[in-house]
């Protein structure tokens, strides 16, 4: 039990001043205001574990995944409850052994001192190589979803697509990272915003994927600065 707390302690302490007052600020208010609006507490848990994975994967420590696992199986049972195939798929199939895989990828590369990860950019090449196969398969996907009937093919499976190219590039510790989970939460945000309007009981998961929109943000302005002094 000791020992669990040195290394909960540890991982939680590369948060900066602010980071320890705005982050829990954050999480506490998606609790409050979704009791408040009665939302599905499977969400509530979800948006919990998400964020807060986000939030220790920007800060590049291994224990964010333990949490990002917690966190895929609340989305992936979400997903399932409002029909979003390719969003299922995508976490239960791919983010789930990604996550296992990128505990034991981030341990072999951490800073002695800070036990933070070391942080890695691709080449220009890799980065048009990556893209177009991305918009390649999110086409076909497309497709395949609206032919199975999925609420909303296009957002989905862009979502799907280039989250699998996120999840990749995060366990690789690439700071290509955050632009695509820009594109992944600005487009996710928009599509479980239209599931809430369209019924579902789902506010704090349409909360988690805005905050996850500006902590992609944040955290491409904190890699890209520590990169530079490097």
């Amino acid at each position: 039990m000791e020992n669990l707390r040195k290394y909960l302690v540890n991982e939680f302490s590369g948060l900066g001043k602010y980071e320890r007052i705005i982050f829990p600020s954050i999480l506490l208010f998606i609790f409050i205001l979704s009791v408040i609006i009665k939302d599905n507490i499977i969400a509530v848990i979800s948006a919990i574990f998400g964020i807060s994975y986000t939030i220790l994967a920007g800060k590049g420590r291994v224990l964010c995944y333990y949490f990002g696992l917690a966190g895929t199986l609340c989305y992936s049972y979400i997903s399932f409850r409002n029909g979003l195939f390719g969003n299922l798929a995508l976490y239960m199939c791919y983010y789930f052994p990604m996550q296992i895989l990128g505990i034991f990828k981030w341990q072999k590369h951490l800073k002695s001192d800070s036990r933070e990860i070391i942080k890695t950019k691709l080449t220009v090449k890799s980065r048009l190589v990556y893209f177009i196969t991305a918009l390649f398969l999110t086409i076909i996907l497309a497709f395949l979803l609206t032919a199975l009937e999925d609420k909303n093919p296009v957002p989905d499976a862009v979502t799907t697509v280039f989250s699998v190219l996120g999840m990749l590039f995060t366990v690789k510790r690439c700071i290509e990272q955050w632009y695509v989970w820009i594109i992944v939460n600005g487009v996710s945000a928009v599509m479980w915003l239209q599931a809430y309007f369209a019924g579902s009981n789902c506010f704090a998961t349409v909360l988690m994927w805005l905050v996850y929109f500006i902590l992609a943000f944040y955290f491409l302005f904190v890699w890209k600065k520590e990169m530079k002094e490097l």
